[in-house]
């Protein structure tokens, strides 16, 4: 397991290509277009992070915002928000989805 370290306030965006599906009740990430050829894995996103994916897809974001979403929606102190921020993107990274 890799851990990427991003600032909070450095700006990031998901990559082109990479669309959040619905199966069969499961949000799941794919890979559309020959430039996701290489994507070999399969993304499965939990309600809160597939909020968080449909509230920042399409547009530069940071860390920062991931965890106002998640602060807004939720109501949950804003520490855990950072913590759980920090652990979504550095996840997305990790799995190539994400550009830092």
């Amino acid at each position: 397991m890799f851990i990427f370290v991003v600032n909070l306030a450095e700006k990031m965006r998901i990559k082109e290509g990479f669309v959040l599906r619905t199966m069969l009740g499961d949000h799941v990430v794919v890979g559309e277009g020959l430039a996701q050829v290489d994507f070999n894995c399969l993304l499965t996103l939990n309600a809160t992070a597939a909020y968080l994916w449909e509230s920042v897809n399409g547009r530069d974001f940071t860390k920062e915002d991931l965890a106002d979403l998640l602060v807004g929606k939720y109501g949950i102190p804003r520490e855990q928000a950072i913590s759980d921020a920090e652990k979504i993107a550095n996840t997305w990274i990790g799995q190539g989805v994400l550009l830092p």
